[in-house]
């Protein structure tokens, strides 16, 4: 069975792996309402967007920890701009989920935005590490 699943991920496209559900935050906002978003929707994180709505990074729960909580800083003036991970590293949503992993581990994230025709402003969904582990617990479910 194991081997079965890693067959079907060579050929699976992200699309049928990644997370729809996409939750944004504006550039200048603070760490803190950062968090308190992330509490309230329930995501390990959010897509940061200029004040146009076009994605230009990332933040994690991680870069929370490392970047504000780690340092003992004031997550009510500590500005997202000032701690995302940017540029954001995209994916087209019809690439493997093994280019997927591979994209991952080369640009050392745990994330990757999933776009239509690898245009960053056409975002689709979310692709995490965890979303692998998923996939090959569950195998390829058809979705």
């Amino acid at each position: 069975m194991h081997l079965k699943n890693q067959q079907m991920t060579t050929s699976t496209p992200v699309r049928r792996v990644m997370n729809e559900k996409l939750e944004k935050i504006i550039v200048n906002r603070t760490a803190q309402e950062a968090a308190h978003k992330m509490g309230a929707v329930n995501t390990s994180s959010l897509i940061v967007t200029d004040l146009t709505d076009k994605p230009i990074g990332i933040i994690t729960e991680r870069d929370l920890v490392r970047r504000v909580v780690a340092n003992d800083a004031n997550s009510k003036t500590v500005l997202i701009k000032d701690i995302m991970a940017s540029p954001i590293v995209t994916i087209d949503a019809n690439s493997s989920v093994e280019a997927a992993a591979d994209l991952m581990l080369q640009n050392k994230v745990r994330h990757l935005l999933v776009v239509e025709h690898e245009d960053v402003n056409m975002p689709l969904g979310i692709i995490t590490s965890t979303d692998f582990a998923s996939y090959l617990m569950e195998g390829d479910d058809g979705k």
